[in-house]
């Protein structure tokens, strides 16, 4: 998919976003319902089948891949910096819900050309990620539907349970 974003210069329409989207969390509704944790979930790790916008969706490099019980919980590190949920980058106890996390990364930079918390530098990442909220008021997102916004919003809420589940994103 990175490639794909970087031909058309990280600029896809919103609805084009959207299917994306909802095929990515197909594929992770089916790890989840395994009890797998994805954990890695960045534009590098979705493959598509074509160069098209109807291009099926392939998940790739489970590496960093988790099995986590229904009740259980993981305080393992993981991940790529800029997608990887609060709780993770505090080394807190996580679940499946950080897979949520990324999808909103993901859909952020669908929809704006640009990560939620993006800087050279990954100290400032993760503070950022920790303690602030993604702007929603630049240019590049305010072309985004109200539903789009609040989509993202609910897939990054610093807390995991008011974070969107993966059947609310579908």
């Amino acid at each position: 998919m990175f490639d794909y974003l970087q031909e058309r210069g990280f600029d896809i329409e919103e609805s084009k976003a959207q299917e994306f989207v909802k095929k990515i969390a197909n594929a992770l509704e089916y790890l989840h319902s395994y009890g797998i944790a994805y954990r890695d979930l960045k534009p590098e790790n979705i493959l598509m089948s074509s160069k098209d916008d109807s291009a099926d969706i392939k998940l790739s490099d489970f590496g960093l891949s988790k099995i986590i019980a229904p009740n259980e919980r993981s305080d393992e590190p993981f991940g790529t910096i800029s997608y990887a949920a609060p709780e993770v980058l505090l080394g807190e106890e996580y679940d499946k819900s950080v897979d949520l996390w990324s999808i909103g990364v993901v859909s952020y930079l669908l929809v704006s050309g640009t990560l939620p918390f993006d800087d050279d530098n990954e100290d400032l990442i993760l503070e950022r990620a920790i303690n602030e909220e993604p702007d929603y008021h630049s240019p590049w997102i305010a072309k985004v539907s109200k539903e789009g916004k609040d989509f993202i919003k609910r897939c990054l809420s610093k807390d995991a349970s008011k974070r969107l589940t993966l059947r609310e994103a579908l």
